[in-house]
């Protein structure tokens, strides 16, 4: 195997506050590890307060107060050069961004300025990074959206002049006019009907093969990962619950959160009710002792409320972070 582009190693972000004498510490991100490979879309799945949003931006290291990094490492390989990304001054970190590391933002119009053209966007953005004269520049994004199968026109456009689907659409082709080694694609189909989705999900795939590019792809919709993630890690509560090949995770899920997420799925001749989940995530400002997901868990016994479950690795390379995971496929029911 490869030496991975991305390694994320006990990583711990935190927020912290103090307000009128008193502290306060939200444990967003806590103890977590992961690899990606080149060339590899790692899916990172998880309902809404999971931790998925502060991981990403700690991996982009586009943090602000509250938010802080109190242990771990960074560490991207960039062609042989290898860095801890929150070691990196200033200057070193805009000199890396766009053309090796970019970022599909979950709303287009986060991007995108409502009062300047879509061709000014693309000069703020990559301009400097491709380092051509304006018209030769100009050319060269003309050929990027064309192999995106985007009109050159929209450069002349508004944003507000374009469907939601053409945003995201130009959006991608934004994060990727640099040919960067590295995506972080959060939530990047959010708000889009399913068959704007389909479009854009495509768009996302035909560009990392064209490119060669490693992207982390952070959405809870586990149908997107089944259709687009190589290896898909699940997180819970700050934490990595699961983690395997996608195709394994859904076939057969060792952790109960993971086995309750592709049962929440739809599929076809299936008339029976979904079953939601008793309780609700744990508040990270205090977290419960032991595994966090076991006061809604129908596995858990005494060791889950007093200890904390480690990451295993099986031969395979699938990791479980559970003192009862599934042995059995449960293929049979999600099918």
């Amino acid at each position: 195997m490869t030496s991975p582009v991305l390694a994320v190693s006990d990583l711990r972000a935190y927020y912290r506050t103090s307000a009128f004498g008193v502290q306060r510490e939200v444990r967003a991100v806590d103890d977590v590890s992961l690899a990606i490979q080149p060339g590899e879309i790692y899916g990172l799945a998880g309902e809404s307060s999971s931790g998925k949003t502060t991981l990403i931006k700690t991996i982009a290291n586009a943090i602000q107060p509250p938010l802080q990094v109190l242990a771990g490492s960074v560490l991207f390989d960039f062609a042989g050069q290898r860095f801890d990304i929150h070691a990196l001054r200033p200057r070193e970190l805009a000199a890396i961004r766009w053309k090796h590391l970019s970022y599909i933002m979950q709303g287009s119009m986060n991007v995108l300025n409502p009062v300047r053209r879509v061709r000014q966007t693309f000069v703020d953005f990559a301009f400097r990074h491709i380092g051509r004269p304006l018209p030769e520049f100009l050319d060269v994004v003309r050929q990027h959206l064309q192999r995106l199968h985007l009109e050159p026109q929209v450069l002349e456009a508004y944003p507000h002049q374009l469907s939601g689907g053409m945003r995201q659409r130009v959006t991608i082709a934004l994060a990727t006019v640099c040919r960067p080694q590295f995506i972080i694609a959060d939530e990047p189909t959010t708000a889009l009907d399913v068959v704007v989705q389909k479009g854009v999900l495509g768009m996302i795939h035909e560009v990392q093969r064209a490119l060669g590019s490693s992207i982390l792809f952070v959405t809870h919709d586990m149908a997107v990962h089944a259709n687009l993630s190589d290896r898909l890690g699940i997180m819970y509560a700050g934490r990595i619950v699961e983690e395997g090949r996608t195709a394994d995770v859904f076939r057969a899920p060792r952790h109960p959160y993971t086995t309750h997420l592709i049962g929440s799925l739809p599929h076809l001749g299936d008339a029976a009710p979904k079953q939601g989940l008793p309780g609700a995530p744990p508040n990270l400002a205090d977290p419960p002792p032991g595994c966090r997901f076991h006061p809604r868990c129908p596995r858990a016994s005494d060791l889950c409320r007093r200890d904390v479950p480690a990451l295993e690795t099986d031969a395979s390379g699938h990791r479980v972070a559970c003192f009862h995971p599934a042995t059995e496929s449960v293929a049979e029911s999600i099918s």
